[in-house]
């Protein structure tokens, strides 16, 4: 894309998703990420109605009435988007690309984000970790991370979840809202599931075209991968044959679901063609 095309469409995904964020995620974020725990700010004299566990018996023992402790929530949060720039990612039959449709939804959570005063930051990954950008706040920040979504090289080769999830456990210590983004059609380690969602609130979103699940008929046809190269030709007038590639396609998900709930991370299955604004919203109700 040329520069002005690559401005108009980052500018076209901020008014869309500032209406939805605006309309419906903002307080739902709020309400579910409330910060990573309480800090002490002062002592003042008990109230009716105070919790009993916030007394402060040391200064009530003192002065010979009760005081409590006065706590505030520590606010500000790290939210860090990973996402998957291999070349299947590049893809879509639908009215957006796969990448498109994530900086679309990259869009919403990073300005529900920049609406609470916390910080977004980006990976981008395939085989191996490709580009880095440190969390920091503000909506220019959210846009040029819109950006790089949009403009990256899609890398034709497997991604490597493992290797990406290892790299941010690495340089990001303390806990943050991860959103793990890809098509998950490469082979992964569950274990590093486990481990990044013990240290971090992870939720994995599965973005799909609807012809990954199911191949039409078309007749025979050479079909290619864009991330291996491999090429193999395929009687898709089978009904057998697609119904096969069709019930691998599931069986996939289901692992790939099982997985995510096994490691106690959240999981969603994302259409290109769908509402992802009602997915964000009830899974921050949930939280």
């Amino acid at each position: 894309m040329q520069i002005k095309d690559i401005v108009k469409k980052v500018k076209q995904i901020e008014i869309r998703t500032r209406k939805k964020t605006e309309a419906a995620l903002m307080g739902q974020y709020h309400s579910a990420f409330k910060g990573q725990g309480m800090t002490f700010s002062e002592v003042r004299p008990y109230q009716f109605g105070d919790e009993i566990r916030r007394i402060d018996w040391n200064k009530t023992a003192r002065f010979r009435e009760p005081f409590v402790k006065v706590m505030e929530e520590e606010r500000e949060l790290t939210m860090m988007l990973v996402v998957d720039i291999s070349a299947s990612m590049d893809y879509g039959t639908k009215t957006q690309l796969k990448r498109e449709y994530v900086a679309e939804i990259a869009a919403s959570l990073g300005f529900s984000a920049a609406g609470n005063n916390d910080k977004v930051g980006l990976i981008l990954f395939a085989d191996k970790v490709y580009k880095v950008i440190p969390p920091q706040k503000g909506r220019k920040h959210i846009l040029s991370i819109i950006s790089n979504i949009l403009t990256a090289d899609y890398v034709p080769a497997e991604s490597k979840i493992d290797k990406a999830l290892e790299y941010m456990m690495g340089i990001f210590k303390r806990k943050s809202l991860v959103f793990l983004f890809s098509d998950f059609q490469d082979e992964y380690d569950s274990k590093m599931l486990r481990v990044a969602s013990k240290k971090h609130q992870l939720l994995g979103m599965r973005i799909y075209d609807e012809k990954d699940n199911e191949i039409p008929d078309v007749g025979y046809t050479l079909l290619y991968d864009a991330e291996t190269g491999k090429e193999i030709w395929a009687n898709t007038s089978s009904a057998r044959w697609r119904y096969t590639f069709a019930e691998a396609q599931k069986q996939k998900l289901r692992a790939l679901e099982e997985d995510f709930a096994n490691s106690s991370a959240s999981f969603m299955n994302v259409n290109t063609g769908s509402d992802y604004s009602k997915l964000l919203y009830n899974y921050f109700q949930k939280k």
